[in-house]
């Protein structure tokens, strides 16, 4: 099975009952925030756009330059559809505040993949991520719907409304206050096609896919995730993780048993801007 279809089958559950799209505003006509507001950032690194200017894809370091080295970026996908409100009401946790405390206590830089809506729910929390030097913040679409058709059961936004709708995610952020804003945008189930790629050239991001799958999405099982991730790191790897509680329940304990094993084994953690550097 490959990596875009396992990633689909364990997000596609808590996604397919996800209903009819939010009419996107129209673009901004300033550029989507991409790096800390310190005008002294260092300017995160970007792919080259593809042929006719289709919007890059980045899933792990090449084996050549520095492939070789021991690093490995650990990210985490802060998912929630535009129509999920009700349900955070209601009191269901699309967040996970005691992960992001443990990668802070054992200082593991991140990259975390955030939608918009997200980021409006969890103001506070969004703001603080991206006040924090170690995390850097990516946008995860606004609405966490399909950018193809037939992904396991998402709701698909128009080809004409795609860029618009990472758009709006950077609009979401630059209210919420977050910092640290990369140029960088995660498919919602991994999934994108050539016209996908196509339609989002305006938005000017690198898509970031990954290269190892956590299985962290509905998992109970948290030795089951630290295997399959200690089994599947390389040097150069990027692995896809989640970062709500409803939906990954036993991320933070699995982290707890990733993190020391992976460092034991000589492996250093980085965000995914420092990965595409390689």
């Amino acid at each position: 099975m490959t990596t875009l279809t396992v990633a689909g089958v364990l997000l596609g559950g808590a996604l397919a009952g996800c209903g009819g799209a939010s009419p996107a505003p129209p673009p901004s006509p300033s550029a989507p925030a991409t790096a800390s507001a310190s005008p002294a950032a260092k300017k995160p690194p970007t792919m080259a756009p593809g042929p006719a200017g289709r919007t890059p894809v980045f899933s792990r370091r090449a084996a050549g330059g520095g492939g070789a080295e021991k690093v490995v970026a650990l990210t985490f996908d802060a998912d929630m559809t535009a129509d999920q409100g009700p349900r955070a009401k209601a009191g269901e946790r699309f967040d996970n505040p005691e992960l992001i405390a443990l990668l802070r206590r054992l200082k593991v830089p991140s990259t975390v993949f955030m939608t918009g809506r997200w980021a409006e729910e969890y103001p506070a929390q969004a703001k603080g991520i991206g006040a924090d030097g170690l995390f850097e913040v990516a946008n995860h679409s606004y609405s966490h719907y399909a950018f193809t058709a037939d992904c396991y059961g998402l709701p698909v936004v128009g080809k004409d409304a795609m860029a618009r709708d990472v758009e709006r995610a950077f609009s979401a952020f630059r209210q919420a206050g977050v910092r640290n804003v990369v140029p960088y945008f995660r498919f919602p189930g991994g999934c994108y096609d050539d016209a996908a790629l196509r339609a989002l050239t305006p938005a000017n991001v690198t898509a970031v896919q990954w290269d190892v799958v956590s299985g962290d999405a509905f998992a109970t099982d948290a030795g089951a995730v630290a295997e399959q991730v200690l089994d599947g790191v390389r040097p150069g790897s990027l692995v896809v993780m989640h970062c709500t509680r409803s939906a990954a329940p036993v991320t933070g304990e699995a982290i707890g048993r990733i993190v020391p094993e992976l460092r034991k084994r000589g492996y250093r953690f980085v965000k995914v801007s420092e990965l595409m550097e390689g």
